[in-house]
């Protein structure tokens, strides 16, 4: 009796633990389809090309998405700001990782 207890007790602390992780691989996921839209968004209103993968575009967007939310959130103002303050802190994330690579590769 107790095995079959103890054996259940692994089954639900298996399947609890499961969902929390596909969870976290969705949440993860869905920050990273984010990032690429407000990266990518940010690349646009860019000039020129930029010397950065789509790793870093990526990455620029879920900061800037970050701190563009927390920039709107301590000025108090609606979600379309939001939006358009997150571009544009990606889009200055994203000149500054190319300016770093842009010196960091030898010529």
């Amino acid at each position: 009796m107790a095995a079959v207890l103890l054996i259940l007790v692994a089954i639900v602390l298996a399947v609890v633990l499961g969902i929390a992780l596909v969870g976290l691989a969705l949440k993860l996921l869905w920050w990273a389809l984010i990032g690429l839209v407000i990266g990518a968004l940010a690349r646009l209103v860019l000039p020129g090309t930029q010397a950065i993968g789509w790793l870093w575009t990526i990455l620029a967007g879920v900061a800037g998405a970050l701190l563009g939310g927390v920039i709107a959130d301590a000025l108090d103002v609606g979600s379309i700001l939001q939006f358009l303050i997150a571009i544009a802190v990606a889009a200055i994330l994203i000149l500054l990782f190319a300016g770093r690579r842009r010196t960091a590769l030898p010529r």
